[in-house]
């Protein structure tokens, strides 16, 4: 059996290294042009170009996003940024206005394609108008993809199959919301989404505000399908898709790091998901998860109605730069104090141990209080430089 393939984002290069370590077969990216994301730091041609020599150089893959709705305006400059990527070897392109399909074609570009989420793609008859085109490799299906749906398009296509499981759910089909255009003259289809779904709103009858209190929302829980990834694997999906392009370090890495221990469990045989894997998946955003349209269509429990309850946790407290002779050096991400019990985890390990002393450069201190500080901890066990430290939760 063909593995299961775990793509991970990248916001920028030091995201996509961290993606690396902590267990993503892939990796997909958006260039400085026709990607959907324009808040994110994205790539210059010659931070892909150094994206696909290094992910390459460890046997995994690189895919590209090009996958706005374009305008005329928008068209200019897109042939030689196509064979830019060419040159960059990346492994494939995102794409969700087809007649990039056509653009390839007509000037031999050989890159293979990917559909992007943003097509909403949920059928079979639209998976056959794909395969037709000859250069299309993957669909990626709509988030709003059922069971059922996905097994009648595997059964009767030999396309690969790339669905999302984790991360932000579009309230609308993706891909198909007008709400920040109309609110924000921002547009969602071209990068530049401000998440009207999220926000709160007045609920008026004959111009009168029904209730000051909740207030009415529209917001959608995250996807989590951690229960069901034996399911999608025996299923045939060929790769698993983590939404986050301008996510921190410490969601990639702990989102990766627990999907993919779950990933080889099941093919080592072990079926079992622990709990507090399942935890820990849970805080890393501030939303609640669940799995959305997979079993079943959602109900007023997948979504917020009116308002949310959750706050931001401060689990990620720091970074290791370095170990030697029983004493970590890290840079500090959040407080935490003497007594704490805190876990490093890393690609290779979890373990947990109480904070007896924390010194600076001057000497030892009963707390750190400030982000991105250089501190000093006797730790009693061997840590790796990458390795996180989280509270023990």
């Amino acid at each position: 059996m063909k593995r299961v393939e775990l793509l991970s984002p990248a916001g920028d290069l030091e995201k996509l290294k961290w993606a690396c370590l902590y267990g993503a077969d892939a990796i997909y990216i958006g260039g400085e042009e026709f990607s959907l994301r324009a808040n994110a730091r994205n790539f210059t041609i010659d931070e892909i170009m150094e994206a696909s020599s290094y992910v390459h150089s460890l046997n995994k893959k690189l895919y590209v996003t090009i996958n706005m709705i374009f305008h005329n305006e928008n068209i200019n400059q897109l042939i030689d940024y196509l064979k830019q990527l060419e040159c960059c070897k990346v492994d494939a392109i995102i794409i969700a206005d087809l007649f990039i399909i056509d653009i390839l074609k007509e000037n031999n570009i050989k890159i293979p394609v990917h559909i992007s989420t943003q097509q909403s793609t949920l059928n079979i008859e639209a998976i056959k108008f794909y395969e037709k085109e000859g250069i299309v490799e993957r669909v990626v299906l709509g988030r709003e993809a059922s069971y059922e749906d996905i097994k009648a398009i595997r059964d009767n296509s030999n396309i690969e199959l790339e669905t999302f499981i984790h991360g932000a759910m579009c309230t609308s089909y993706s891909g198909r919301c007008v709400m920040s255009n109309y609110m924000t003259n921002r547009d969602a289809n071209r990068g530049g989404c401000s998440q009207i779904c999220r926000w709160d709103f007045d609920l008026v009858c004959d111009g009168e505000i029904l209730e000051k209190n909740p207030r009415f929302t529209m917001c959608s829980k995250d996807l989590s399908m951690i229960d069901y990834i034996g399911e999608l694997i025996d299923l045939g999906v060929t790769s698993f898709k983590i939404e986050g392009r301008m996510r921190s370090i410490y969601y990639v890495s702990t989102i990766l790091n627990i999907y993919r221990k779950v990933i080889d469990n099941y093919y080592n045989g072990i079926r079992k998901i622990d709990e507090r894997d399942k935890f820990i998946l849970n805080r890393c955003a501030n939303r609640e998860t669940c799995p959305q349209f997979l079993m079943s269509k959602p109900s007023e429990k997948e979504q917020y109605y009116n308002g949310r309850c959750e706050e931001s946790n401060q689990d990620f407290l720091g970074v290791v730069l370095d170990y030697k002779d029983g004493i970590m050096t890290i840079t500090e991400r959040n407080y935490f104090e003497v007594g704490w019990e805190v876990e490093v985890f890393g690609p290779n390990k979890c373990e947990s141990f109480v904070v007896d002393k924390i010194m600076d450069g001057f000497g030892e201190r009963n707390a750190a209080r400030h982000p991105e500080e250089i501190l000093y901890i006797p730790v009693p066990f061997k840590v790796e430089k990458y390795d996180l430290i989280r509270r023990k939760i």
